[in-house]
């Protein structure tokens, strides 16, 4: 049938199974719009308060549900409004479809109005980028599009459409998606017996767990190789949730702002075994901060192995196979004195929790924890209070914490609240924010009021910007260059004014009460958490130094 290139792109995303999009308008997809509302009945747009917003909203329902996420934004600063949204889906491996418009293709070049050249923008943030130049190639890059977002190493792919393709007849014919297989390539029974040889002989095996992990929903894998080979185990950033936090071998979050436990046994290790992971900077950036340990890195994508730490064995492929193959050759292992080691740091880590009136992170994520019955999902601006919510919350079930880890963008969290909370509407979502992130996109309050989506907020108010703040006090001996904000913004007068419901929370005995009228409340909450701006996020471990040169509490 002969179809518009606009009746062409909704029809080519039912195809692929899309229900939501999160956009906003403009001339250059007027017509994409225009076909939306004839669809409304099949795919629900949900209309943000700014295009930023909407990149993350769909990296927050990708996060939520492992689908891909569909944003869609006009020309020009409508693009550009998308940018920032689909580079934090780059560094982090989230499979997004982002969808602009542009001037008609004769305009193209001209510096027309709003006119961007948004392919070339986004060519180093997305894994594919595409203009489409012919209606009668639309189909085909719409579907070629989904698959690059899911297949191998997930992430974001542009497709950047003229308006005059939009008005365009081509014609359609109803295609099944190309089914997304497993990379297996690459699996080898050298490899595999290697990397078996150096695990059955190790003695202090260590696991260093990634986002693979998630983006291959490798879970149960991961807990049965912990258990056969008995390992202490650590999780990145962006492998928080994947894990059991109450697992006795399981020893937190590793990196600048990770446990003392995991940091000094990653130093200790003889073997270290790294699972769709990248070593970050932010958690191991120097080969000397493990040099008497051999490492194993396994994941999807070549292009990481021996990029930023050489490795004496590696495996390519997917996290879920490569497991499921590897466990077969390990042997089950005791490792006495080693777990005898990690127990004995466990025991000298413990905190006494103070319980003086201070309102405290620790008092927040443990009331949280307790109210959760396994319904709740975190959702994190950047900052101190995303590396609370990493350290204190337990997590129960996978895909419950969705945070910017690579880019660090600040704003991210309420967006990406939005998106998670239309993904599982038999959840409750949290947005976890600080002060300084919340204004950054606050704005995006009157988009979960306008669709009645039950978002929770809660604002850790330090009246600063906390994580940069700390590094002030650290490095640059206490100049507080632009960090305290001084602001008379009135967060629950604010909620209040978009239509939603605001608290404040000044005592230890107001939060649970405000915790429960909050979730019995059906619609947007911001709880405003006030704390003091000399609350640190601790341990930390200071950029560049060895990763078990680690700075507690006691030691400031």
């Amino acid at each position: 049938m002969f179809l518009t290139g606009a009746e062409i792109l909704i029809k080519s995303l039912l195809d692929e199974g899309v229900d939501t999009i999160f956009g906003y308008p403009g001339g250059a997809v007027l017509n994409i719009y225009d076909e939306l509302y004839k669809y409304r009945e099949k795919i629900t747009h949900i209309l943000t308060a700014h295009e930023q917003g909407a990149s993350h909203a769909a990296d927050g329902y990708a996060r939520a549900t492992g689908k891909v996420g569909v944003c869609l934004a006009t020309s020009g600063p409508g693009a550009t409004n998308l940018v920032t949204g689909i580079a934090t889906a780059y560094m982090d491996s989230i499979p997004m479809v982002a969808i602009t418009g542009n001037v008609t293709k004769q305009l193209l070049g001209k510096d027309s109005f709003q006119e961007v050249d948004i392919t070339g923008i986004t060519m180093p943030v997305t894994k594919h980028n595409y203009i489409v130049k012919d209606v009668n190639d639309l189909q085909r890059i719409v579907r070629e599009a989904f698959y690059i977002a899911q297949e191998g190493r997930p992430g974001p792919v542009l497709i950047d459409i003229p308006k005059d393709i939009t008005a365009a007849k081509a014609i359609y014919e109803p295609i099944v998606p190309k089914k997304i297989e497993r990379r297996t390539k690459y699996i080898t029974d050298e490899a595999l017996e290697t990397v078996a040889k150096l695990i059955n002989e190790s003695e202090n095996p260590f696991i260093y767990a990634g986002g693979g992990i998630v983006a291959a929903g490798a879970y149960e894998e991961l807990k049965e190789i912990v258990n056969k080979i008995n390992s202490p185990i650590a999780t990145s950033l962006m492998a928080i949730s994947s894990f059991p936090y109450d697992h006795p071998l399981y020893t937190g979050m590793i990196g600048m702002h990770g446990s003392k436990v995991s940091n000094i046994l990653t130093s200790k290790c003889d073997l270290l075994i790294t699972l769709g992971a990248r070593f970050s900077d932010r958690v191991i950036n120097n080969q000397n901060h493990i040099k008497n340990a051999k490492i194993i890195h396994i994941d999807v994508d070549p292009a990481e192995i021996n990029k930023n730490i050489k490795v004496d064995a590696f495996i390519i492929g997917d996290l879920k196979i490569v497991l499921q193959k590897l466990i077969l050759l390990l042997k089950e292992k005791k490792n006495d004195d080693w777990i005898k080691k990690m127990n004995e740091l466990k025991s000298l880590s413990i905190k006494e929790t103070s319980e003086t009136g201070e309102l405290t992170p620790e008092f927040l994520f443990r009331k949280l924890s307790e109210l959760d019955d396994g319904s709740f999902v975190l959702s994190t601006e950047v900052g101190q209070h995303q590396m609370w919510a990493a350290q204190y919350f337990d997590y129960k079930t996978p895909r419950t914490f969705i945070s910017s880890g690579g880019l660090g963008t600040m704003g991210y969290g309420l967006g990406a609240s939005i998106g998670a909370q239309m993904a599982l509407k038999d959840k409750t979502v949290f947005n976890i924010a600080g002060d300084g992130s919340f204004g950054m996109n606050c704005n995006e309050l009157a988009t979960a009021v306008k669709n009645n989506l039950p978002v929770k907020v809660i604002i850790v108010n330090n009246n600063s910007l906390g994580m940069v703040r700390q590094w002030q006090n650290f490095f640059y001996e206490g100049r507080y260059s632009s960090t305290t904000l001084n602001r008379s913004t009135d967060f629950v007068k604010l909620v209040e004014a978009f239509g939603g419901k605001g608290y404040r929370v000044f005592e230890k005995e107001e939060l649970v009460p405000v915790l429960k009228n909050a979730l019995e409340y059906d619609g947007p909450v911001v709880i405003d958490y006030v704390i003091h701006n000399d609350k640190k996020v601790f341990p930390m471990v200071a950029p560049g130094a060895p990763i078990n040169e680690i700075i507690c509490e006691e030691d400031v």
